[in-house]
C-alpha cells in the first residue's frame, strides 16, 4: 500500500528537530526509525502533513556504560545494537533481553528504545525494565533547555506521554545494578516473535542476605498504561524471601490490576497471568544477582 503525502524534512540539528515539531504540532510526526510509524501510515491511521527525520542529526546514536552513571541510550540507537551489545548483556542483562523481546530481528534493526517508549503503547516491551530499573529521558525544547523526566512519569495513556509540545527525547540513562541487586523481565505472548505483549512483567531487587531490602515491580498490557505494583513492593520489601511470601505478592500485583479485555486476552486472563509472571520476573531477578 502507498503512503499518503506528506512533506519530508530531515533535521540537522535537534534544536531544528524541536522547533519543527513545535511549529508543525499536531500535523507534524518526529521519526527516529520509523517502525511505529510507517504501519500508521500505510494504514491512514495517521495522517501527518510533516514527517521531521532525526536521523541526520548527530550524536544521537550513543550507547554508552559506566559503573557510576550507568547505561546511556541515544534516540536513534536501535534495540538490536543493545540486544547484541556485550556490555547490555553483561551488566544489564534484563535490559538486553527486554529490547530482544520487541518484534522480529529486522524491526529491532531499524526501531529504537526511545520510539518503543515514545509509542507509549500499554504493551512496550522496553517500558516495563525501565520503570523498575528507575531509568529517565533527556529530552530537548524548542526554544530552552530540556529537562530530565522519570519513566515513573513518562506515561500519561494509550498512545500519550508527558512530553510537551515541541519537546523531544534524545537519551535514556538507566542506572546500574550495584551489588546484591538483580533484574528481570518477562513476556507473555502467543507467539515468541511479532506479538504484542498480552502481559509483560518486570521486577528490580536488591538483597541483604536472605532479606529483600527493595524492590520494584512493573507491569505492562494489562492496564492502559505500564504501571507500578506498589502494593505488592510494600509487601515484599523488608521480610525474609520465601515462596509462599512471593506467592501472596504476586497476588497483590494481580488486584492492583486494572486490566482491559481485548482481541489477544480477557481482563480476568491478564489478571491472572499477572499473578504467574510477577513470580517469574521476581525469581528470575534473584539468579540475576550481582556480586
Amino acid at each position: 500500500m502507498s503512503l499518503p503525502k506528506f512533506e519530508y524534512i530531515k533535521a540537522q540539528t535537534i534544536g531544528e528537530a524541536a522547533a519543527l515539531a513545535a511549529e508543525t504540532g499536531d500535523k507534524g510526526m518526529v521519526m527516529a526509525g520509523g517502525t511505529d510509524i510507517i504501519p500508521l501510515l500505510k494504514d491512514r491511521v495517521k495522517l501527518p502533513g510533516y514527517i521531521i527525520d532525526l536521523k541526520g542529526v548527530p550524536g544521537l546514536r550513543q550507547l554508552e556504560y559506566t559503573e557510576e552513571s550507568g547505561l546511556k541510550v541515544g534516540a536513534l540507537t536501535t534495540l538490536r545494537e543493545i540486544e547484541t551489545s556485550a556490555v547490555v548483556k553483561s551488566k544489564l542483562p534484563a535490559v538486553a533481553a527486554a529490547a530482544h523481546y520487541v518484534a522480529s530481528t529486522q524491526v529491532r534493526c531499524r526501531g529504537t528504545m526511545v520510539g518503543n517508549i515514545c509509542n507509549a503503547s500499554p504493551s512496550a516491551d522496553t517500558a516495563c525494565i525501565l520503570l523498575v530499573m528507575n531509568a529517565a529521558v533527556q529530552t530537548a525544547q524548542a526554544g530552552g533547555a530540556g529537562r530530565v523526566i522519570p519513566l515513573s512519569g513518562f506515561f500519561k495513556g494509550v498512545k500519550q506521554t508527558t512530553l510537551e509540545p515541541g519537546e523531544l527525547v534524545t537519551e535514556i540513562n538507566i542506572p546500574a545494578l550495584k551489588s546484591g541487586e538483580g533484574s528481570a523481565y518477562f513476556k507473555f505472548a502467543v507467539r515468541k516473535a511479532m506479538d504484542l505483549a498480552i502481559i509483560g512483567a518486570a521486577v528490580w531487587v536488591k538483597m541483604d542476605g536472605g532479606r529483600i531490602a527493595d524492590c520494584r515491580i512493573a507491569v505492562g498490557g494489562a492496564n492502559t498504561t505500564p504501571f507500578r505494583a506498589a502494593a505488592a513492593e510494600k509487601q515484599l520489601i523488608g521480610r525474609e524471601y520465601g515462596e509462599s511470601l512471593l506467592a501472596e505478592a504476586a497476588a497483590t500485583a494481580s488486584k492492583e490490576c486494572r486490566a482491559i479485555s481485548d482481541v489477544r486476552a480477557s481482563a480476568e486472563y491478564r489478571v491472572d497471568m499477572v499473578r504467574v509472571f510477577t513470580k517469574r520476573a521476581f525469581k528470575e531477578a534473584l539468579g540475576n544477582l550481582k556480586a
